[in-house]
């Protein structure tokens, strides 16, 4: 049975995405899983409008990054999560329940000599207490989903890392996997995340993609096909992570002709459907 997946919209950027000062790559609004595509869609695009408004009345740099999300220069990488809860005061979305939050960290632009080095804290963090800042940003700020938390070849951390966070949190595996079949059947086999990026183009085949998309199913992992930072106007994969039950979809922003066309595409699909 076809389902549509929900979004997972890039609002703003940092890290080697963005033009500003925040060291993880992206922070995301997930509408809730029970809300139809189309409502989904609205919301991200309310939120994204209403996100400028509060960018300009602070004075933040509100450039766009290369997927589309804005690129504020703020103090902290906490900042853009407290941002989202003043973004949404004044609109009848509550985070929590309606929406949630989520952050691709891509740890690797701040990972050096063993160490994770981000701007809210001025001592560099070691695996886990980088693991222990990720539960708090989690309760406080209702973060339900983590992507490339931990450097893509520590693999005892992303071991760890799963057992500690996934009740309540989807960890995210994209450096750590790049849609590769054997990498995917060790982090299955050694269970170290419960959700995988997949990116048609990373891994080079359909037949391919299909594979490690069905791998990642039968394991009970939460699966999100992506877009890429450098991308075109083809629709293709909207219709690919429908015909392979996506759990979600990654696409950017709801803005820029090269992730619009996608979420259209998603929007006509769901027409023709009916669901």
């Amino acid at each position: 049975a076809y389902r549509m997946p929900t979004p997972a919209f890039n609002m703003m950027e940092g890290g080697a995405h963005g033009a500003g000062n925040l060291d993880f790559q992206e922070f995301h609004i997930v509408p809730a899983s029970n809300k139809t595509f189309s409502a989904s869609l609205q919301i991200g695009v309310e939120i994204f409008m209403s996100l400028e408004k509060v960018l300009i009345a602070k004075g933040a740099v509100h450039s766009t990054g290369i997927e589309g999300g804005f690129a504020p220069n703020l103090y902290t990488n906490t900042d853009a999560l407290q941002l989202f809860f003043e973004t949404v005061k004044d609109l009848p979305y509550t985070i929590g329940q309606d929406i949630f939050l989520g952050i691709d960290a891509a740890s690797d632009f701040f990972y050096t000599g063993g160490k994770y080095k981000i701007r809210d804290r001025s001592e560099p963090f070691s695996t886990d207490q980088m693991i222990e800042y990720y539960k708090e940003i989690r309760e406080k700020y209702h973060v339900f989903s983590i992507e490339d938390g931990l450097h893509e070849d520590d693999w005892d951390g992303w071991k760890k890392m799963t057992k500690e966070l996934q009740t309540s949190t989807i960890i995210v595996g994209d450096d750590f996997l790049t849609t590769n079949k054997e990498r995917v059947l060790k982090a299955v086999e050694q269970h170290s995340c419960t959700g995988i990026i997949i990116k048609p183009n990373q891994i080079g085949t359909l037949s391919e993609t299909v594979e490690v998309a069905k791998i990642a199913k039968d394991a009970g992992w939460q699966t999100i096909f992506s877009h890429r930072s450098g991308e075109t106007n083809d629709d293709l994969i909207a219709d690919l992570a429908v015909g392979c039950g996506a759990d979600y979809v990654k696409f950017g922003a709801p803005s820029r002709g090269e992730r619009v066309v996608k979420y259209n595409r998603l929007l006509k699909i769901e027409s023709e459907l009916g669901i």
